[in-house]
């Protein structure tokens, strides 16, 4: 379980870095701001993908499984604290897309760093 937490806090913090990356893209930058959600669901993938491998190439076996209870974690406390700071706890096709593709990149880091 330590290094689901460890890697959990790893995954957010890589996030919350390259989103600021991306902040100073979008306001230093001519940068449509039509790209923010689909790049922000991108940095997600992708920190989880990176969290999910390091559990599973330190675990080796289970990866999809290790994979899945990351991106779920993450996501339900991603969900939780944008419902508490937008005072809307609402389900939309925006978010169920993020939530999906958060869990496979989880799922798809966990497959590989097994396999590697």
């Amino acid at each position: 379980m330590k290094i689901f937490i460890r890697e959990y806090i790893i995954s957010i913090l890589l996030t919350i870095i390259l989103i600021f990356v991306l902040s100073l893209l979008v306001s230093q930058t001519t940068m449509s701001e039509d790209f923010i959600k689909p790049i922000t669901i991108g940095i997600t993938s992708l920190s989880l993908m990176i969290g999910a491998f390091r559990i599973s190439k330190s675990k080796k076996e289970k990866g999809i499984l290790n994979g899945c209870i990351l991106g779920v974690m993450y996501m339900i406390s991603l969900y939780l604290i944008s419902g508490f700071i937008s005072l809307q706890f609402t389900i939309t096709l925006s978010s169920l897309i993020m939530i999906f593709l958060g869990i496979l990149g989880g799922v798809i880091g966990g497959i590989i760093g097994v396999n590697f």
